[in-house]
């Protein structure tokens, strides 16, 4: 029966609307869900399942570079392992088998410290009762095991929460039985071939820790040293004009000067050798007297020892002083000091401070180490393992370094040697773990020769030139360092860790080189672990038949961590069955001289080659004021916790919405925009998955039938899908998550999808338009999908399976999807750059009517269009511009026409898509209705 009119003006079209409908939710609560995806995941076995799925492919190897198991993850552990696993999942979808196998670093002072902080705890479950030196060492390292354990418990939990994807069951730690055989196999190697060697050196020592320590260990921070300067007598004189004149040197250590055994010169320097008139009030120096100081310090020098009127007799090149001898500056005040002291050349000595002479002390420098072993000078060992002086420093033994300096400026006034004295902030190595600030000191330990005939040095540099960094400049940084680093110091006298696993004829003083008694403790810590080499009766064990274990030092001291961690490739990519070198190493900045160095350096002594093709680093985390994180400031930013309030995709956004080779901030307000930016892409998926409801294959519209419209939104993709497939080949993803943000928002949300969506709300299913604009949204919902699954991991997931509900799905097994290079149309993309150009011109017309109150709506408006025939933007119809432009109606025109661009539409507005016009109130079945929507309507048995 025929509706009446009184029907059909009542009637309510809402329903024949095509309104978007899914299952996926506004809101992520992503707290909640992201455990229940890491569930499922866990009970699909999705990363056994990967492994198997990938097998015949290309590999791609990311070696983890291990963090320490102590204490919970801060945020840069999160922007580090967050950045591994967007790297890993995108080799992944792009065609590789991206096995990634993760690890823990594990012994170590710090857990040492740990151990022996709870021995100390009053309250704790020994009651302040144990001191370390008193327990037994195999029962001290359990503990050092039991704690590092808990800790990489929980670390490997945390890591799992943020998303990290990795054969957690499979991870590796450097004290696992078999690691600590396989890096004494390392060590092995290296006696082996002759670059391991002991000898006695100045390394940087901590007298806190009571150990020596590598360069990656240090910090600087500012310090206040007192200084001195000294008389230097000149004993023996080269020119008859130098007799009796005084070398004056500058240093920042006096606690040095008992070490002193020469003073170095710049033979290039000028000197001058001035006669002292007169002296200010307070000063040390003495009318009459003669010194030589380097002429271009000379004002300086005059301000710092209080110098009145003197007199330059002339000026000398340093050259002019070989031969000259002096006396120790403490000479005569303790008999322990009568000895002479040369002058020597130092090409390290320059005018940029002091004086231009520097007092050498061959057991407190690298500079003066090298000098007096060039020219065989004594090397006293004047300091104690904590930082006291021994007998060889007479009048000071037993007295700390860091409080001899009064000491030492009464002894040298005493002489008759002190010039001036005072104090200097400045910056000092300290020790990362204590915080103190540590000493050169020249002890006996073990070293791996940078330049012998294994040539590390040589090769290591090679190495580098021929590796790929991300960023570049990284090549250059780890490059001057290897460039200038001394040989390698690899021992640590500490008992948690790998054991330099050594024998020394105490005959000889030679290290053992036996591959067989090599094999035999290799053997045994493979089944032991490296506690067989503190067990009673080890020497003999290891030494076996023939060996008196009386003829041979049991080296005590352990291996460096540096080492452990840099030898990981050794025997994580083979036990894995992964291809060495890993095409990847990826850490901070800060370990171009830690893990990088190390790694380099261990398997270019032992392989002859780099254990990596690239490196990329990143920068560190800051806070919103880029200040470091303290928790005195209460700036601190702990990835817990932001899990916990937005959920791990917000975090992982973060990282990706950051130039990582930069330092990045972090903090409640970025945490906000990360959320909105976050809110848009979940906001364009669920536009997305709700007008695809229902979407069938055979809906698709070719490419060659679709609009120009949808092939620009397919051009788009291209020029993406290029993006996200070069930053997968040379890892450099800077730019490319905003890139898809913005994508999202303004060119799908703000421009496409505004545009499309009255054809998909009001036009019927066999629509060609709406089948189009269809076409392409199955197509952005599965590159979409795919291009945000290495980042917002847990969203990409829910966001597939919300269209392809599987019980065994997930977008983690699929590859990026194919976009063909066909859809590639830079003409099209330029026409529709200059369409949304002049879009922008006219939608600001219509603005502008909205806020005088003329219309209302941009659908109550018609646009008059003015175009020239060559205008790019000349190439829609008056329908098209409308469906553009988002208005009822548009007429074109002639540029030369005049008249207003925007005015109100004639006509009445449909119920159904709201547009108005002159057709509205046509029909007699439906008068409310345009006749699209009548027909859309009929169609429906509506």
């Amino acid at each position: 029966m025929n509706d009446s009119p009184a029907d059909t003006a009542l009637r309510d079209y809402r329903g024949t609307v095509f309104l978007p409908d899914t299952s996926f939710p506004m809101r992520g609560d992503l707290p909640k869900r992201e455990p229940q995806w890491l569930a499922r995941w866990e009970r699909l076995k999705l990363w056994e399942r990967l492994r198997a799925q990938s097998k015949g492919r290309e590999s791609f190897v990311l070696h983890d570079g291990p963090p320490y198991a102590n204490g919970p993850l801060h945020i840069g552990h999160a922007l580090n392992k967050i950045l591994k696993d967007v790297i890993n999942r995108a080799a992944q979808m792009a065609g590789k088998d991206a096995d990634y196998v993760p690890g823990w670093d594990c012994h170590g002072l710090p857990i040492e410290w740990k151990i022996e902080e709870e021995y100390r705890d009053p309250k704790g479950k020994y009651q302040g009762g144990r001191k370390k030196d008193d327990v037994p060492v195999l029962e001290f390292r359990a503990e050092c095991r039991a704690y590092a354990t808990h800790w990489l418990d929980v670390q490997r939990e945390e890591f799992k929460r943020l998303g990290v994807f990795g054969d957690w069951a499979g991870r590796y730690a450097t004290m696992d039985l078999t690691s600590e055989a396989a890096i004494v196999r390392e060590i092995g190697k290296f006696l082996m071939n002759g670059s391991l060697y002991r000898g006695l050196r100045p390394v940087m020592w901590s007298p806190v820790e009571k150990t020596a320590l590598a360069e990656a260990e240090i910090e600087y921070h500012d310090h206040v040293s007192p200084t001195l300067w000294a008389r230097f007598r000149l004993r023996q004189a080269p020119a008859a004009d130098l007799a009796g004149a005084s070398v004056v040197i500058w240093t920042t250590t006096p606690w040095t000067i008992p070490g002193n055994r020469a003073v170095a010169y710049g033979e290039e320097i000028d000197y001058a050798l001035l006669h002292v008139d007169a002296v200010g009030e307070g000063s040390h120096l003495v009318p009459g007297e003669t010194l030589l100081v380097a002429l271009p310090l000379l004002p300086q020098f005059e301000k710092d020892a209080k110098l009145g009127a003197h007199t330059i007799r002339r000026v000398l090149k340093g050259a002019e002083l070989a031969g000259a001898v002096a006396a120790h500056p403490l000479a005569g005040w303790n008999a322990g000091y009568d000895f002479p002291v040369p002058l020597l050349p130092g090409d390290f000595v320059t005018t940029e401070a002091g004086t231009g002479f520097v007092h050498i002390a061959p057991g407190h420098g690298e500079d003066d180490f090298n000098l007096g072993r060039a020219h065989g000078l004594p090397v006293p060992e004047t300091v104690n393992d904590d930082g006291s002086f021994t007998v060889q420093a007479p009048g000071f033994t037993g007295l700390h370094v860091f409080k001899a300096h009064d000491a030492v400026y009464a002894a040298c006034e005493a002489a008759g040697t002190l010039v001036a004295k005072s104090k200097l902030t400045h910056s000092y190595p300290h020790s990362w773990r204590s915080k103190k600030p540590v000493i050169f000191r020249a002890t006996p330990q073990w070293f791996i020769a940078m330049d012998d005939a294994n040539r590390i040095r040589e090769k290591a540099l090679a190495a580098i030139d021929a590796t790929y960094f991300v960023p570049d400049q990284g090549r250059n940084r780890i490059g001057s360092m290897v460039a200038a680093r001394p040989d390698w110091c690899i021992s640590r006298q500490r008992a948690w860790g790998v054991p330099i696993a050594v024998f020394v004829d105490k005959a000889t003083g030679e290290p053992l080189r036996d591959p067989v008694v090599m094999e035999r403790i290799i053997a045994a810590f493979a089944e032991e672990g490296a506690d067989a080499w503190y067990k009673p009766g080890a020497a003999a064990r290891f030494l076996g038949e023939g060996r008196d274990p009386a003829d041979y030092e049991q080296v005590m001291d352990i291996v460096d961590v540096w080492f452990e961690s840099g030898s990981t490739h050794a025997f994580v990519l083979p036990d894995h069955g992964l291809p060495f070198p890993a095409d990847l190493y990826l850490e901070g900045s800060d370990q171009h001289r830690g893990w990088f160095h190390s790694s380099l350096l261990e398997s270019i002594g032992t392989n002859g080659v780099a254990p990596f093709k690239a490196v990329l680093t990143h920068g560190f985390v800051l806070d919103e004021q880029g200040r470091k994180m303290s928790k005195s400031l209460g700036n601190v930013t702990a990835p817990q916790q932001v899990m916990q309030q937005y959920g791990a995709d917000i975090l992982r956004l973060w990282v990706m919405n950051a130039d990582t080779a930069e330092d990045l901030r972090i903090g409640p307000e970025i945490l906000k925009q990360q959320a909105e930016l976050y809110r848009r892409i979940r906001n364009s998926l669920r536009w997305l998955l709700g007008n695809l409801a229902g979407f069938a294959e055979d809906e698709t519209v070719p490419y060659a039938e679709l609009p120009e419209l949808e092939r620009w939104v397919l051009h788009r993709l291209t020029e993406l899908d290029a993006r996200v497939r070069q930053a997968a080949e040379d890892y450099n993803w800077a730019g490319v998550y905003p890139e898809i943000h913005n994508f999202c928002a303004t060119d799908l949300s703000a421009f496409y999808f505004d545009i499309r969506k009255d054809a998909l709300y009001c036009d019927g299913p066999d629509s060609h338009r709406r089948r189009s604009a269809r076409t392409v949204l199955d197509v952005l919902h599965r590159c979409l999908c795919a291009w945000l699954a290495p980042v917002l991991v847990f969203t990409a997931e829910e966001a597939w399976l919300a269209r392809f509900p599987d019980e065994d799905g997930s977008i983690h097994l699929t590859d990026f999807p194919l976009v063909p290079e066909g859809w590639k149309d830079a003409a099209l993309a330029a026409r529709w750059a200059e369409i949304r150009r002049f879009r922008r011109s006219v939608t600001g017309d219509i603005e502008e009517k909205r806020r005088a109150g003329t219309i209302g709506s941009s659908l109550q408006a018609k646009a008059l269009l003015r175009f020239a025939p060559e205008e790019p933007a000349n190439v829609l119809t008056a329908e098209e511009w409308a469906e553009v432009l988002i208005v009822s109606q548009v007429a074109l025109a002639g540029a030369a026409e005049t008249g207003e661009t925007v005015e109100v539409a004639p006509g009445a507005k449909c119920d159904r898509c709201w547009r108005v016009l002159p057709e509205v109130g046509a029909s007699e079945r439906h008068p409310t209705l345009c006749r699209r929507c009548e027909a859309v309507v009929e169609a429906q048995g509506a």
